[in-house]
Order: structure tokens, then C-alpha cells, then sequence
């Protein structure tokens, strides 16, 4: 029989807003020059009704010693972005919400978004979210001859607003 590994905690989202919630990897050093020096997993919850709000709890399946968490609340017309870190038993989340450069995605055309660069784990820097359903746009994996690397390309419905980030670090533009 298998015994579980990991962490998980609670947060309760009220009517109205949908939380989701990413672990941030940090690329070992010896691999920086081939691979995006940050990475992410969207971490797994599971949800229970309660009157006008939602109690969901998130699974760490390979927690570290400290891990980073990016938490993206999504609500009507606003998406709130705040960093946590949990480090043993315990989750401190940011008093204020830190600075991230994002971008919302809206066009009225079809649109591919491309040439993001995956690692050999299939793991990306960057992430495009449709708002409304909080779920991730799926990109199409395609293999680039010139470039000997597998990369990614999303298809944007028209009349579509999408939310993207990427981690970077402070110092990078």
C-alpha cells in the first residue's frame, strides 16, 4: 500500500470568486543555461459546498523545504495575485500583494499565441488562463527543427478575454 507524501491546506473562497493555485520550481543551476529559470504546477483541490462560499483543499504532492506559491483569485472583472510560502507546517501569505507583470489577452480574431519553450518534463514558464472557467488553455506541442527543442502554441477564441503570466525575476524586464 502506498502512503501519501505530501502537504495540503484550506482556503475558503466567497460567492463569486474562484481560486487556483501554483507551486513555483526553481531550475537547479546546472540547467539554467538550457531550461526557464522558473517553472510552475498548478497544485490539485478538492472542493466542498458551503452555504454562499467554497471550502477548497490544496494538495503539495512533492513539497520541498520551502515552497513558493503563486495564489490567482479570479472574480468578476478582476483577477488578484498574492505569493505564499510554505515552509514545514506553515503557509505565510504576503500582507500585500506583490507586484507580477501580467497581461490580459483579448482579440477579435482567432489567434495562436506561440513559441513558448518546454523542458524535457513538458513544464513552461508561462501560463494563459481563461477567466471565467479559471482552467487552463491546453497548448499544442510541436518539436522545432531549427531550434532541436519541443514547443508550445495556444489557440485564442475570438471575443475572449485571457489572463497570462510568467515568473521572472525582479531584475529581469
Amino acid at each position: 500500500m502506498e502512503k501519501w507524501q505530501g502537504k495540503h491546506f484550506s482556503i475558503t473562497d466567497p460567492e463569486g470568486v474562484n481560486t487556483v493555485i501554483y507551486q513555483i520550481n526553481k531550475t537547479p543551476k546546472q540547467y539554467l543555461k538550457e531550461y526557464p529559470k522558473y517553472t510552475f504546477d498548478r497544485l490539485d483541490y478538492t472542493e466542498e459546498l458551503r452555504e454562499n462560499s467554497k471550502k477548497k483543499t490544496f494538495y503539495v504532492d512533492y513539497p520541498t523545504q520551502e515552497d513558493e506559491l503563486l495564489i490567482l483569485s479570479f472574480a468578476k472583472e478582476k483577477v488578484i495575485v498574492n505569493t505564499a510560502i510554505m515552509s514545514d507546517d506553515k503557509i505565510s501569505i504576503s500582507k500585500k500583494p506583490v507586484p507580477f507583470k501580467f497581461d490580459s489577452i483579448y482579440t477579435e480574431q482567432e489567434k495562436e499565441i506561440k513559441d513558448f519553450k518546454y523542458t524535457p518534463n513538458l513544464k513552461r514558464p508561462i501560463c494563459i488562463i481563461d477567466p471565467e472557467t479559471t482552467e487552463e488553455v491546453k497548448p499544442m506541442l510541436y518539436f522545432d527543427e531549427t531550434t532541436n527543442e519541443v514547443k508550445g502554441k495556444c489557440k485564442l477564441k475570438p471575443y475572449k478575454s485571457y489572463f497570462a503570466f510568467e515568473i521572472r525575476d525582479k531584475k529581469e524586464n
